[in-house]
């Protein structure tokens, strides 16, 4: 188990250097970085100024190794546009990004996983074929048209819940839908293959043979091994979540970090930008990391 946990750590250090050089690439390859932050307006001395405050003429290797300490330090600098600190920024935006994430989650699995075992338990009959349309529709539809759909419906018409906003509970039900039933066709899908597999082993025959209820062996037996795969797949979809809030916030106008990417993007603030990026893509590897040590613990196989 220990040469697991070293051989993931490896990994997961190898992509988190590699999403770090990325996200520093990318907004400096984007354009002259002294150019957007002093505006179209500015004369060419103007220019140069900020170019020598923000170490912009420094060499790009340079850059990146003073910019990749002071992140390690969660020093992100300031925000061009807020005017102060980014990590203050990311800490008060964190929080409301993360309920939304763990609800939608929630929902999710709440859905996902009786549907799969529905699914498996009925195979070839109209609710598994159900089953499978919700899982089809749920990845062919837009999450921004679902959000409107559902604003449409619950807001506008029957006037149920708000349409915008964070202060109360009922301001995130909407989100948690219309992002958690983005997540929920992939962990029905393999919640309902894992429970075909597990029904037709040796030792769900051997229960049934024993004359074990129905119930237990579905519970005990079947949905018990089946479920491990979920648990990984639960950690990702988690991170995808958190990076697809964007879009969601957006639509709701919660003031999460994906609404805060949203206006620093619209507003050229780039500290802002490629904070998120970062700290999201370390989130990101972190569940995944979590995800495969906590698999190889519940099942010795995978640490082969």
């Amino acid at each position: 188990m220990l040469r697991f946990m070293i051989q993931r750590s490896l990994v997961a250090l190898a992509v988190a250097v590699t999403v770090s050089v990325a996200s520093f690439m990318l907004l400096h390859l984007s354009g002259d970085l002294a150019t957007a932050i002093a505006g179209p307006e500015a004369t060419s001395v103007q220019v140069e100024a900020i170019r020598t405050q923000y170490g912009l003429d420094q060499p790009l290797l340079a850059q990146f190794f003073a910019w990749a300490a002071r992140a390690i330090r969660l020093d992100f600098g300031n925000s061009f546009y807020f005017r102060e600190s980014v990590i203050d920024l990311l800490a008060a935006r964190m929080p409301i990004t993360l309920f939304l994430g763990l609800v939608a989650l929630a929902v999710a699995l709440f859905v996902a996983i009786p549907l799969g075992v529905l699914a498996a338990v009925k195979r070839d009959t109209w609710i598994d074929r159900v089953a499978l349309s919700v899982s089809v529709l749920g990845q062919a539809m837009p999450s921004f048209w679902f959000g409107l759909t559902l604003i449409m419906i619950f807001s506008v018409n029957l006037r149920w819940l708000p349409v915008s906003g964070n202060t109360t509970w009922k301001h995130f039900v909407l989100p948690a839908i219309a992002l958690g039933y983005y997540a929920m066709p992939a962990v029905m899908r393999l919640t309902r293959n894992g429970m075909l597999e597990v029904l037709a082993s040796d030792y769900v025959r051997t229960a049934r043979a024993k004359g074990l209820p129905p119930r237990k062996i579905l519970i005990r037996h079947a949905l018990r091994n089946a479920v491990i795969p979920v648990i990984a797949l639960a950690a990702v979809q988690f991170g995808f979540m958190l990076g697809g809030s964007i879009v969601i916030e957006a639509v709701f106008s919660l003031q999460g970090l994906g609404q805060l990417a949203w206006e620093s993007i619209a507003r050229n603030d780039f500290p802002v930008v490629q904070a998120i990026v970062l700290v999201l893509a370390m989130i990101y590897i972190a569940l995944t990391l979590a995800a495969d040590l906590l698999n190889a613990f519940l099942d010795p196989r995978l640490r082969q």
